[in-house]
């Protein structure tokens, strides 16, 4: 039950934002002081729990196609971001928001697509750890320069505020793996939901503190965001094909590529640019996008796959 109901990951999302616009005032108290930010490293907590030494270790196993989907993930997105953003000519607020999704690692929910899909989990988990590791350092730099001709980057201020939320919440994660397995054993079970269910909060906070905005411009943030993560999908699925992974593993990369860590990128437009408050919408959309989008096409190669 636990399983079916982690896999209702959009539902739940629809479900969450359509509170949040209809009813925001019971979501407001949630957008003050330093709530969100402790769920998301919650988040990341959980992702953590499902981690081992060994999950590491496999990188050695498969450097190229890891190599190859890294180097996808922070080329592909930043740029398609950049692009969309410049080409349909959005106000900097928006810009810098769909520029800093673009700029983010891989998102959780990738690992539960990817299990949906049937694609390669164990790469899929790599490829997670690894752009989540290097993206307090590429995240604040690439945002840098693709945002940095809009607004004044704090490239400081997204290192540390990355640091405390993403990676010490995952190493936590692993070393409570290591020290307490069988606590993290009878946690495993609930720690995907939890962790669904969290990124669901985040978003419905930010929906319910722009309800109005979200409502006047949502054709024009939807298209944007439905671009940018449906580019992703696809270059990156085309990407690897052309360089030779087997459709397997070209689905994952395709996953890891089209999914961003979006509530990373609602935490760090809020924390980083607070002269930006609108910044932290393209986010929230992001996640509905990305898990309407991504669960769909795990959906359709499931159904190919037992078709065979």
């Amino acid at each position: 039950m636990l399983q079916r109901l982690t896999l209702l990951f959009p539902l739940w999302m629809i479900l969450a934002g359509a509170l949040a616009l209809s009813s925001p005032e019971w979501l407001l108290p949630l957008n003050q002081g330093p709530v969100v930010v402790l769920i998301l490293a919650f988040v990341m907590l959980c992702m953590g729990l499902t981690l081992t030494f060994d999950d590491f270790r496999r990188i050695a196993r498969m450097p190229s196609v890891v190599a190859m989907g890294f180097a996808a993930q922070y080329s592909i997105m930043p740029l398609l971001a950049w692009g969309i953003a410049t080409g349909l000519d959005l106000p900097v607020h928006f810009a810098v928001g769909l520029i800093l999704v673009g700029c983010c690692p891989g998102g959780t929910a990738s690992n539960l697509v990817s299990y949906i899909a049937k694609a390669d989990v164990a790469l899929s988990v790599v490829m997670t750890v690894c752009s989540t590791l290097a993206a307090v350092i590429l995240t604040p730099l690439l945002t840098q320069l693709f945002a940095g001709a809009l607004v004044p980057v704090d490239t400081w201020m997204l290192f540390k505020q990355t640091l405390q939320v993403v990676i010490l919440p995952v190493v936590l994660g692993v070393l409570l793996n290591r020290w307490v397995p069988q606590l993290v054993q009878r946690v495993m079970p609930v720690a995907p939901l939890l962790s669904v269910l969290g990124v669901c909060v985040i978003c419905a906070v930010v929906f319910a503190a722009n309800a109005e905005t979200i409502l006047t411009h949502g054709g024009e943030l939807i298209l944007a965001v439905a671009l940018l993560h449906g580019g992703g999908f696809l270059i990156g699925y085309q990407l690897a094909r052309i360089l030779g992974c087997q459709t397997q593993s070209a689905r994952t990369i395709s996953i890891e590529v089209g999914m961003q860590n979006s509530g990373l990128a609602i935490v760090l437009a809020k924390q980083a640019f607070p002269l930006l408050p609108l910044a932290p919408v393209v986010g929230a959309i992001s996640v509905l996008m990305h898990s309407l989008i991504g669960s769909s096409l795990a959906a359709l190669w499931r159904v190919r796959l037992s078709q065979r």
